[in-house]
C-alpha cells in the first residue's frame, strides 16, 4: 500500500512548485551526487568484503547498494526539508533504483536481464510518480480541485504508515542475537562513514544547502528491507540478511536525528 500507492501520491505532491532554473539545478545536482554514490557503493561493498563467506558477502555488497532511502528517506526527507527535500530525494532515488535492479539483482543471481531490468524500473511506481511529477512541474498544470486533495489526504498518509512499518520490522530484534562484529562495522560504515564522506565535498563545492542536506541524510539510511527478501529468494544467509536490516534500523533512529541536526 505504501510503496503502490502512499508514497506515489506523495510523490507527485511534493513536485507540484512552482518551476525555477535553481530547481532544475537542484536536481541535477542531486542526481549526479546520487550516481556517483551509488557508483562508490557498489566499489566499497566489492572491496571490503572479498574475505566473508559467500552467502553473507552478498548481504553485505547488496546493504551496501541498496539503502532503505527511498521507504525511510523519503518520509525523513520531508520531514526535515519539506516538499522540496520530497523531491530532491525522489530525483536521488532513481540511479539507486536502478542499482537495486542491476548490480543489487545480480549479486544474489548471479545474472542481469536487462529487458527485465528496465521494466522494473519503467514500471517502478515511484519511478512513475516522478515522471508524473515532473511533467506537473514543467507544464504547470493545476489538477482539478477534487483531484489535488485527495492527493494531499494519502500523502499525509505516508510518515505515519512508514513509520509503522519499519516497527514491525524492529519488533523481530533480538539483542543477543545481534552481538555480531560485521553487523557493527556495517552500520557504522551505513550510517555514519559514508554520509560523512559525501559531506564533505558538498561543503567543498558550495553546493546549496538543500542539496547537501538530502544528500547526505539519504546516504545515511540502514539496510533495504530488500536485502533479507533477496537473501531468502536466492538461498543466501537469510537470518543474517534479516540482522542486517533490523540492527542498521535500531541505529538509525539514534543517528538520522542527529544528521537532521547538524543538516539544518
Amino acid at each position: 500500500l505504501v510503496i503502490n500507492l502512499i508514497l506515489p501520491c506523495n510523490i507527485i505532491r511534493s513536485f507540484m512548485i512552482e518551476f525555477s532554473k535553481d530547481t532544475l539545478i537542484g536536481f541535477a545536482d542531486i542526481f549526479i551526487i546520487s550516481l556517483l554514490i551509488q557508483a562508490g557503493c557498489v566499489i566499497l561493498g566489492r572491496l571490503s568484503y572479498r574475505k566473508q563467506p559467500v552467502q553473507r558477502r552478498k548481504c553485505l555488497q547488496y546493504g551496501f547498494i541498496c539503502s532503505n532511502a527511498g521507504f525511510l528517506g523519503n518520509p525523513v526527507a520531508e520531514g526535515v526539508f519539506g516538499s522540496m527535500g520530497l523531491a530532491l530525494a525522489s530525483i536521488y532515488l532513481i540511479p539507486q533504483r536502478v542499482m537495486m535492479w542491476s548490480s543489487g539483482l545480480a549479486i544474489f543471481s548471479g545474472t542481469t536481464d536487462r529487458k527485465a531490468i528496465l521494466k522494473k524500473v519503467l514500471t517502478h511506481p515511484c519511478i512513475i510518480a516522478c515522471e508524473i511529477g515532473l511533467l506537473l512541474m514543467f507544464t504547470q498544470v493545476q489538477l482539478p480541485d477534487f483531484l489535488e486533495k485527495t492527493l494531499d489526504s494519502l500523502s499525509n498518509c505516508n510518515t505515519a504508515l512508514s513509520m509503522l512499518v519499519i516497527g514491525m520490522i524492529l519488533a523481530e530484534i533480538k539483542v543477543k542475537e545481534l552481538a555480531d562484529r560485521e553487523l557493527i562495522t556495517y552500520t557504522i560504515m551505513r550510517l555514519v562513514v559514508i554520509p560523512a564522506v559525501i559531506l564533505v565535498p558538498c561543503l567543498l563545492l558550495k553546493l546549496p544547502d538543500l542539496v547537501t542536506g538530502v544528500s547526505v541524510l539519504l546516504a545515511g539510511m540502514p539496510a533495504g528491507a530488500t536485502t533479507s527478501i533477496l537473501a531468502s529468494k536466492y538461498h543466501c544467509d537469510e537470518k543474517f540478511g534479516t540482522k542486517l536490516v533490523v540492527f542498521s534500523t535500531a541505529f538509525s533512529l539514534i543517528t538520522i536525528p542527529v544528521w537532521s541536526m547538524l543538516l539544518t
